[in-house]
């Protein structure tokens, strides 16, 4: 008996070790299987025109109120439990919504997981599937983390969009870039709806994360550039996408935010941990196609570092004025400032430091993807109205001179 059993606990773990083997030799391939939509890609029908005056299409807009997941504020930790380094003054900036008058325009990343479709369907009525609702849930948790860093915008407008499902990121299938441009044409249709409705002499912010940043980069490239609105644009803010110096930039017609007052330019940063692999980014990156129809390859990936608002270099955790670290539901956190460093390194990645405890949702490779901007939510909230300011003062100088 006591044979028969030593057998199964060595086929157990022979059973366990070729799992493990089998899952990091082949964790691309299972997680593709998992995730990518094996049917065909389902053609979405244009939005109604005008669509986007219905209320219900947004999450954030004037007008919502309270329930507004992009108004949130949180608030510091308690003094004595978290480490020092930021006095009240700073405190007080960096809760402050006195701004001169701004509007922001905010894409939301992937919350759609899905695998029943290419895109997101917008849940407009309570009949919605487990899997919409799971969406719609992650989506309002994402705006209120990480959009509310802009709300000291006398504006902030986030859209529902069609979004192209998460698998569509681990595949170069025709179908995944089909999902992509669906998503893309409903935000498109959001922002020229946000561009009528705010006050025509009105400056505004760009902002998104991920796949909202992806989209951003697009916006950039076919709306902003060369038009009008191109001269109220305070600053694009595009996170969690890697952006090439060479590649991308050009066709975006915006410069790289190289000081902490410079208006009109992008911020982008895409954090890891210490000790990073980013080797699965990377080679996504260097395969994937630039705006100029050239391969990514090597080239810089545009790195603002968020503490500073200046393109690369380092700040020490004692400069960063507050994290928001979420609780268990992460739907609510605190402010911990003086906590997390960042430094921009040689490829172009923000390294956080030793991996700071955030939550469940890092990701292989200590990739900070999901955190991107809480781990620097003041920083980000004081670059903004910087920004904001120095736009105001250059607008208000013009003004004198005429």
């Amino acid at each position: 008996m006591a044979k028969k059993f030593l057998y199964l606990v060595a086929i157990v773990i022979v059973l366990f070790l070729a799992g493990a083997i089998a899952l990091n030799l082949f964790a691309t391939e299972i997680t593709r299987f998992v995730y990518v939509p094996r049917g065909d890609f389902v053609a979405q029908e244009p939005l109604e025109e005008n669509a986007y005056q219905d209320p219900a299409l947004w999450y954030s807009r004037p007008g919502i109120g309270t329930s507004d997941p992009a108004r949130w504020q949180p608030a510091y930790a308690p003094e004595g439990e978290v480490p020092s380094g930021v006095d009240e003054a700073a405190k007080a900036r960096v809760l402050s919504t006195d701004q001169p008058p701004f509007a922001v325009f905010f894409v939301h990343p992937t919350s759609y997981r899905s695998t029943s479709n290419w895109n997101a369907p917008i849940a407009l009525t309570d009949d919605a599937d487990p899997d919409t609702e799971e969406a719609e849930r992650i989506a309002r948790i994402y705006v209120r983390g990480m959009a509310s860093p802009f709300n000291a915008a006398s504006e902030i407008w986030v859209p529902r969009y069609r979004q192209a499902t998460m698998g569509a990121f681990l595949t170069d299938s025709p179908e995944a870039q089909q999902a992509l441009d669906a998503a893309y044409a409903d935000v498109r249709e959001a922002y020229a709806y946000f561009l009528d409705s705010i006050g025509e002499d009105t400056p505004f912010v760009l902002a998104g994360h991920s796949q909202g940043a992806l989209h951003l980069m697009r916006l950039l490239k076919d709306e902003v550039k060369g038009l009008d609105a191109a001269d109220r644009l305070v600053a694009a803010y595009a996170v969690g996408w890697p952006i090439s110096v060479e590649h991308d930039l050009p066709a975006m017609g915006v410069p790289a935010c190289a000081t902490a007052r410079q208006t009109g330019c992008v911020l982008s940063w895409s954090s890891f941990g210490v000790p990073a692999d980013p080797a699965a980014v990377i080679e996504a990156y260097a395969a994937s196609e630039g705006f100029d129809g050239e391969q990514r390859g090597a080239s810089e990936i545009l790195c603002t570092n968020p503490i500073t608002g200046t393109y690369r270099g380092a700040a020490p955790a004692s400069a960063n004025a507050g994290t928001l670290k979420p609780d268990e539901t992460m739907a609510n956190g605190e402010l911990v400032p003086g906590g997390v460093p960042a430094t921009c390194d040689t490829r172009g990645l923000l390294l956080v430091g030793p991996p700071p405890e955030m939550g469940p949702f890092v990701l292989p490779g200590n990739n900070y993807h999901v955190y991107d901007i809480p781990l620097f939510w003041a920083n980000t909230k004081l670059d903004v109205a910087r920004r904001v300011q120095a736009f105001a003062g250059a607008a208000g100088q013009a003004e004198t001179g005429r």
